[in-house]
């Protein structure tokens, strides 16, 4: 048993746990995580995909009473079909365009210092939304139009470039359309079950060949880890917006997109990718 490879398979589980759904970006962080420990070949390409299914089925779990729910009223509550079809126009954007450009979007952006950048950025994006004024039209989830998803959907986009964090557009996208904190939280939560499972079954379905029953130990140590550390993170999340707002994340992604920044130009860490 190579003990090494285990303690790496649940130190990256963690960290897409912990990481993907909170708006700091599982995906740069797995990038940077992976680059360091050396994992970041062909096969710790096909883990990443295992353990980010690990992370969603946690969100499946969190709110398993109000996904059942929606399905069982679905055929004759107009609110549950509101709800649903709210989910699918904010997933159609990136779909598309993740179809489109995914290819172009790994082969340039999926290295470190454009993921630091992203990090930055992104950070920088979350502090004027915080200092903004934040006028609440969407109280909850179940008050979303469809014109509210749209623009949720739209804001995921950018979740296309590495470092920017899926949950960190969608929350903000959600905050600058009037979403209340904690009904932008929960709408990306939701959105994240079917975006990431599409991207998740895509990647299997291309990446099939590389799976071997070998590999079966070390990828459920990863995945098992990446569904206890997220369910942990999404209620750990939920408790805190409820008395503060995003930016100590804000700071969080400057000061770590800044030290990989350094790092790479003074040659503290040798980046591989970069």
């Amino acid at each position: 048993m190579d003990t090494i490879l285990f303690l790496k398979a649940l130190l990256l589980g963690i960290v897409e746990g912990v990481t993907e759904f909170l708006p700091i970006s599982s995906t740069g962080h797995l990038i940077l995580a992976g680059d360091l420990l050396h994992f970041n070949d062909e096969r710790g390409k096909v883990f990443e995909i295992v353990i980010q299914l690990g992370a969603i089925l946690a969100v499946c779990w969190e709110y398993r009473e109000r996904l059942l729910a929606v399905l069982r009223h679905l055929p004759h509550r107009p609110d549950a079909r509101r709800f649903v079809a709210n989910l699918a126009i904010a997933f159609l954007p990136a779909a598309v365009l993740g179809v489109l450009f995914i290819k172009v979007i790994k082969t340039q952006l999926f290295k470190p210092v454009p993921v630091a950048l992203a990090f930055i950025i992104g950070g920088l994006l979350i502090l004027w939304a915080e200092r903004r004024q934040h006028r609440i039209t969407v109280p909850q989830v179940d008050a979303m139009t469809w014109r509210d998803a749209l623009k949720i959907g739209l804001a995921q986009c950018l979740a296309l470039i590495p470092g920017t964090s899926r949950a960190g557009a969608t929350i903000i996208g959600g905050l600058f359309s009037g979403l209340s904190r904690a009904a932008a939280t929960e709408f990306s939560f939701f959105l994240a079950i079917p975006t990431m499972f599409a991207a998740t079954f895509y990647d299997v379905y291309k990446h099939r060949q590389m799976l071997h029953a070998d590999d079966l130990a070390v990828f459920a140590t990863g995945f098992v880890a990446a569904f206890v550390s997220a369910f942990f993170a999404v209620r750990g999340l939920l408790r805190y917006i409820a008395r503060h707002d995003f930016s100590a994340f804000a700071w969080y992604r400057i000061a770590f997109g800044l030290v990989v920044l350094a790092t790479a130009y003074f040659g503290v860490v040798d980046w591989s990718l970069n």
